[in-house]
């Protein structure tokens, strides 16, 4: 299996002292042709261990993707996430939320959208949100963060008691990279249909966000559900992490065929 090594991944391991102390260009001493060698390679892997996760219907897993403007969530998916079995997948992006939305508790969205047993989720922003963007949305008050923090603190508590298992990871990038990536936005029209009037406040309130994002995920890492920081400056390097994450989660369930009884024998099928 072509997946990194423990000591790289635990590398990303979020510093709660400093949650975004590593560079967002560090590339780890890897190479680009390497990175996709190795994720083409371990794409079969984690195709077979996601359909035994579905055969097996124990476990889930949540990958929570979070990350400025232009970190790249949606390459992730494309690159990562689209090597396994579509029917054990559930995928959910969350926008601000709507009028419906609002009126309930700011969990609600995501307690109806969590994986069953079997299923790889997948957050494409999750509800972190609360803690960041409905403040400068002007949806809650910084007063409420210490009790929304401890919703969440109690909800991953009982997403484990649920053997759903959340592997979180924030797509830390430059603030230089991110304005190279609008601006091919906007010089590209393939990519261009992705930008909203929003970027640009996002982009000029990059270092306020980023302090903002940096207080939450010191806050929220534990060790039953910690926060991992990928360097996503190279793509390639961002979704090689991801990949491998993914595929650390799936080692640890140890999973295998179910020895399920045949519903019919041989000697029933030859039957006329």
């Amino acid at each position: 299996m072509a997946r990194l090594p423990d000591t790289l991944l635990d590398a990303c391991w979020c510093n709660p002292a400093a949650p975004f102390g590593q560079n967002p260009a560090d590339n780890f001493g890897l190479d680009k042709q390497q990175a996709k060698q190795a994720l083409a390679a371990l794409r079969p892997w984690l195709n077979q261990q996601q359909r035994m996760l579905w055969a097996n219907r124990q476990h889930a897993l949540l990958l929570i993707l979070q990350g400025t403007d232009c970190s790249g969530k949606d390459g992730v998916i494309r690159r990562v996430v689209s090597s396994f079995d579509p029917q054990g997948i559930r995928l959910h992006g969350f926008q601000k939320p709507d009028a419906c939305e609002q009126r309930h508790d700011f969990l609600w969205r995501y307690r109806r959208r969590l994986p069953e047993p079997g299923v790889l989720g997948v957050f494409n922003r999750s509800y972190y949100e609360g803690l960041v963007s409905d403040p400068l949305d002007g949806l809650c008050s910084s007063d409420d963060l210490p009790a929304r923090r401890q919703a969440i603190a109690k909800f991953e508590a009982q997403l484990l008691a649920q053997h759903i298992q959340p592997l979180k990871c924030f797509l830390h990038m430059s603030k230089s990279e991110q304005q190279q990536r609008l601006q091919q936005r906007l010089e590209r029209p393939h990519k261009r249909w992705k930008l909203h009037s929003s970027d640009l406040q996002s982009f000029r309130e990059f270092d306020l966000r980023q302090q903002r994002w940096a207080e939450q995920l010191s806050a929220t890492h534990s060790r039953a559900a910690p926060w991992y920081i990928i360097p996503a400056d190279h793509r390639w390097l961002r979704d090689w992490l991801v990949a491998s994450l993914l595929a650390r989660e799936l080692e640890r369930l140890q999973l295998s065929w179910p020895n399920t009884p045949a519903p019919f024998s041989l000697d029933d099928l030859q039957q006329p």
